[in-house]
């Protein structure tokens, strides 16, 4: 029997099929990837399996005895509230419980030695029933410890099943494992940040040994270190598994087969996702080719019913005829089958303005530094962009990517060292921020009213974004996030930039709106700089890594070689390595095929090309570090308290942006074409309310980097 069993399952939201016969099995050691768009039913679908839902059809069966433990995107930690990441509350009832049960028995066992003492001491008594009575004491207290003992027995078992004894070693194991440093681990998870939390979750899931992991997006908030250990995890487990990601990457390595849930229906296929995707197309070609065989059929005997019908032939027209609508229906169904929206895109960009030179140099960095208080982000970092190149920031959560970023961008300045820019170029920036001039404006207005482009045109380059039909018409303020961001590029690469700027930019996109993405910016022929964690975009689109490997960043030539680094330093997930003093523009421990790659650049070129911006602490800067360095300065104090008061601003904020995403999403899932023009009124007051709270969000979280 499967472990778990989903057979003709259907579910409906307010008059909309979001599962439509769903069925699936899963037994030990499979893993099943489910992908699909934003809002395709995958949460639902969970849902259901946990029993947190009814399906209004078919069932759902989970073997005897089997621990299911699920992972939702919406966390519930409140019993864990006071207590740190490394207490699990269960346990902490047990053993309470154990050694109140302790006490107990110890207290039975000193009621029968007396009892037993009086009963022995009254055999000289002349006062009749003294030690009848001491004797039925007795024997009460030894059946009252008897019965302590067995339930003893039962809460040590308990106890030990859930690997009491020594849960909090292998919780502190996943949870830096999972990529959380020591003093978060032992803080009160109430004043952990979003992301922090589901970690502390998934660790909790993962320790429980259960049979069946449910996991809903479980890379969310990993950085790569982390994916990777849990991809680990995922593959030694034992049980099945279940998960919904948009990771390709993390599919790839985690999966033994595929579900993709479109239209309310079901395609598994076996193997990761790149398998699945190589079937579909294998499985396309296969129904092209089946489509043009039944056309020529079809026009065959299209041309034969006309001359029956010539020939008067009635009766060898009619059959035909029936001859003709079936192969029209049964065309009709292989081509149903054979259509995947956005599966063939195609882009075509206008090359960038000749400006000279296409190996000209657009960005260069000079040892620039960087440290908050006595915490050194990055030292002495040097590198450089050239036109077409695609530059990937890659570390750990914390590290200083985004730091780094921002001081490029000229948003916070470096303690010290030089950022040059080209003066004769365009420069674009992709953040996790999609602001457009007007929300009620619709997408193909968007682009109609702002560039020298005809409906048609728009509308054909909207349909390579994945806007098609009345999706053109839809105003900017209801787009989920994922069409925010398709259409925002869509503007961005509009005005052919010589260089782009991403900051994640698959961030919550699912798979469809990630390959669009990718497909457009394999096409752009200008050079980009990204911030990811995004390993499948990393390997399609990167021609050099710039990693952090403690506090060097420093230039790869692959993904790889990144890894293969940071693996060798003790300290790479937390980028807090002793100070190293490093001279030159590039690192020492560079290998001779990236040191090979920077002797292309040529300085006099550079000068030529680049108008050169110094980058130096402001006096206010100077003048803040000073009482930093005092161990114990009232304006050392001062800071943290600004800083704790930073982080519960930064806690407040995610818990309003995580219930404000929810009520979206619900809104979402509600619109339909009679749908009120109040609630989407409504609609757009949330999207600005989350959009403030995701700027204040992005600062507050800069700032505290």
């Amino acid at each position: 029997m499967s472990l778990l069993s989903v057979e003709q399952v259907e579910h409906s939201y307010f008059g909309r099929q979001v599962l439509a016969g769903i069925s699936l099995r899963l037994d030990r050691g499979e893993r099943l990837a489910l992908i699909g768009e934003n809002g395709s039913g995958k949460t639902t679908l969970m849902r259901l399996i946990m029993g947190l839902e009814k399906p209004d059809a078919g069932r759902i069966v989970l073997a005897g005895q089997a621990v299911p433990a699920y992972l939702s995107q919406q966390l519930d930690l409140t019993e864990y509230a006071g207590a740190s990441s490394l207490l699990n509350p269960q346990l902490a009832r047990l053993e309470a419980r154990m050694r109140d049960l302790e006490h107990e028995i110890a207290d039975a066992a000193a009621r029968t030695q007396i009892a037993e003492q009086q009963a022995s001491a009254a055999t000289e008594s002349a006062e009749p029933g003294v030690k009848e009575t001491a004797l039925e004491l007795a024997a009460a207290a030894k059946a009252e410890g008897k019965r302590l003992l067995a339930s003893y027995a039962d809460t040590t078992a308990a106890f030990e099943a859930l690997g009491g004894y020594d849960f909090e070693h292998r919780m502190n194991e996943a949870l830096r494992g999972l990529g959380l440093a020591e003093d978060v681990i032992t803080r009160p998870v109430e004043s952990l940040s979003g992301g922090e939390k589901m970690r502390v979750a998934l660790a909790r899931i993962l320790l429980s040994d259960p049979d069946l992991l449910l996991l809903d997006e479980p890379t969310n908030h990993l950085d790569l270190d982390a994916m990777e250990w849990l991809e680990r995890y995922l593959v030694s487990f034992k049980g099945a598994v279940l998960l919904i990601s948009h990771d390709r990457t993390f599919i790839d390595h985690t999966a033994t087969s595929v579900a993709e849930l479109a239209a309310g229906h079901l395609t598994i296929r076996p193997g990761n996702y790149t398998q699945f995707r190589e079937i579909e197309a294998a499985e396309q070609y296969t129904l092209s080719r089946e489509i043009k065989k039944r056309e020529r059929e079809l026009e065959h005997q299209k041309d034969v019913t006309q001359t029956m019908l010539s020939h008067r032939k009635m009766s060898s027209y009619h059959a035909r005829e029936k001859v003709v609508a079936k192969l029209t229906a049964e065309l009709g169904q292989i081509r149903e089958r054979s259509s995947r929206p956005g599966q063939r895109l195609k882009f075509s960009f206008l090359p960038a303005a000749d400006e000279g030179d296409p190996k000209r140099i657009l960005l260069e960095a000079e040892n620039l530094s960087r440290s908050f208080g006595e915490r050194v982000l990055f030292r002495n970092a040097s590198f450089y962009l050239r036109c077409g190149e695609r530059l990937f920031l890659l570390g750990p959560n914390g590290c200083g990517k985004s730091t780094l970023l921002s001081v490029l961008l000229g948003r916070l300045t470096a303690d010290s060292g030089t950022v040059k820019l080209s003066s004769r170029s365009v420069f674009g920036l992709m953040s996790q921020e999609f602001n457009f001039p007007d929300e009620n404006a619709t997408v193909i207005s968007t682009l109609t009213s702002g560039y020298e482009l005809a409906e048609g045109q728009a509308r054909n380059l909207l349909a390579r974004y994945g806007f098609r039909d009345i999706d053109v018409f839809k105003s900017v303020g209801v787009l989920s996030g994922g069409e925010r961001a398709r259409l925002y590029l869509c503007h961005l690469l509009l005005d052919r930039p010589d260089l782009l700027f991403l900051d994640e930019p698959t961030n919550h996109l699912d798979i469809r709106s990630r390959e669009i993405l990718e497909s457009a910016l394999q096409e752009y022929t200008g050079a980009l700089l990204v911030v990811s964690h995004d390993r499948y975009l990393i390997e399609r689109l990167a021609t050099r890594v710039l990693g952090f490997v403690s506090t060097s960043v420093l230039p790869f030539n692959s993904y790889a070689a990144y890894t293969e680094a940071r693996d060798k330093t003790a300290d790479a997930a937390i980028c807090e390595a002793p100070d190293v003093k490093t001279k030159g523009k590039l690192m020492p421990q560079e290998t001779a095929a990236n040191s090979a790659a920077t002797t292309e650049a040529d300085p006099a070129t550079a000068a030529d090309s680049i108008t050169a911006a110094e980058i130096s602490p402001p006096p206010a800067v100077v003048e803040n570090r000073q009482p930093q360095q005092r161990a114990m300065g009232a304006s050392r104090a001062k800071e943290r308290r600004e800083t704790a008061l930073r982080k519960e601003r930064l806690r407040e904020l995610e818990n309003q942006i995580e219930n404000d995403e929810q009520l979206k999403a619900d809104l979402e899932s509600t619109f339909s074409g009679n749908t009120d023009p109040e609630l989407y009124d409504s609609y757009a007051a949330l999207l600005s309310e989350l959009e403030a709270a995701y700027a204040e969000y992005l600062k507050l979280a800069e700032e505290l980097d």
